[in-house]
């Protein structure tokens, strides 16, 4: 069976996890250890075109107008696969995708990229899938891209098998005043891919069972913190989950960690801006990047503060985004 050529162009944002994914459950469907919350980026997003052609006698895969191999490739391939196997179609697909994000250096240019996949190639090729299954197809490329289908915060629920394993709205964040600053010390691909960290994490690191109790505990306090719009709430316990994440890697054998010097620098400047009444929090995801949140009225002091730091070019200030759009 085949199908029209319909291109079809989707965008998806980026994310940041206030509780952080760290682990998987399977490898291979991408189940997690625990839930997770993130808060969706509205100035950071990938397009995605897609068209499924007759004429075509492989994919074609392009991330940037550059061609994808290996492992790249392979995981676009199999969300290719699972589209064309729910729309019963076996037609190749052209694949391009654009990044408004830095790859693969702790800003999650890949949920943004499978979210925008999943909704793009889905559409392509005919169907017309619902959030929450969106949300399982993108997760299966990767597993913060099942947030990415959503704008402002929003829950992963881990789930034991494809069908629980998803996500889903918490709040839209159209009400809330919140900022986010990220503050980008290195622009290159991390050495340490996440599949890999989190399987020595868990594996290995002897917090790992503790791990799961802290972020039990911190998913219903970033919830209340939601529901209550209370900011100091919010951002204290994202910290914290943050820097107990980190300990994993720490503790992991053998130990490593994705911080630099200039990460701990600019953490220690974070809290000494607290410290002189400057309301802000950090969260580093996997990757020696920096995300600070804050409210609108300590927004331009923090813009000043770390521009002077490491250069105005790599302090971009963002705010809550949406999910996903097809242009």
């Amino acid at each position: 069976m085949t199908t029209d050529k319909q291109e079809i162009t989707a965008r998806a944002h980026t994310n940041i996890a206030l509780v952080k994914y760290w682990g998987k459950k399977d490898d291979n469907l991408i189940i997690p250890q625990t839930d997770s919350i993130s808060l969706t980026l509205a100035d950071f997003y990938t397009d995605t075109t897609v068209a499924f052609d007759d004429q075509l006698s492989a994919d074609s895969l392009k991330i940037d107008n550059k061609p994808i191999f290996d492992k790249e490739a392979l995981k676009v391939q199999k969300v290719l696969d699972l589209v064309r196997n729910l729309a019963k179609i076996n037609t190749y697909a052209k694949v391009s995708s654009t990044n408004h994000v830095p790859m693969a250096a702790g800003l999650a240019s890949s949920a943004s990229g499978f979210a925008a996949l999943a909704a793009a190639a889905s559409r392509a090729a005919g169907l017309d899938l619902s959030d929450t299954d969106l949300s399982r197809l993108a997760r299966q490329g990767s597993g913060s891209a099942s947030r990415s289908v959503f704008g402002g915060f929003v829950q992963w629920h881990s789930g034991n098998d494809n069908e629980t394993s998803f996500a889903t709205q918490i709040d839209s964040a159209q009400n809330w005043d919140i900022k986010v600053v990220a503050l980008i010390i290195k622009k290159s691909r991390k050495k340490h891919s996440s599949t890999q960290a989190m399987r020595e994490s868990v594996e290995t690191s002897p917090y790992y069972p503790v791990w799961r109790q802290v972020v039990a505990k911190d998913l219903k306090t970033i919830t209340h913190a939601i529901r209550t719009h209370d900011f100091d709430l919010l951002g204290s316990t994202s910290e914290l989950n943050a820097m107990r994440m980190h300990a994993l890697t720490l503790s992991s054998d053998p130990a490593f960690t994705y911080f630099n010097g200039q990460t701990i620098e600019l953490l220690e400047k974070v809290k000494e801006l607290r410290a002189n009444n400057v309301n802000c929090y950090a969260t580093v995801d996997a990757g020696p990047n920096i995300k600070v949140l804050c409210q609108s009225k300590d927004l331009n002091q923090i813009i000043t503060v770390f521009s002077q730091l490491i250069g105005p070019e790599n302090v971009i200030a963002t705010e809550p985004g949406s999910g996903i759009q097809y242009l």
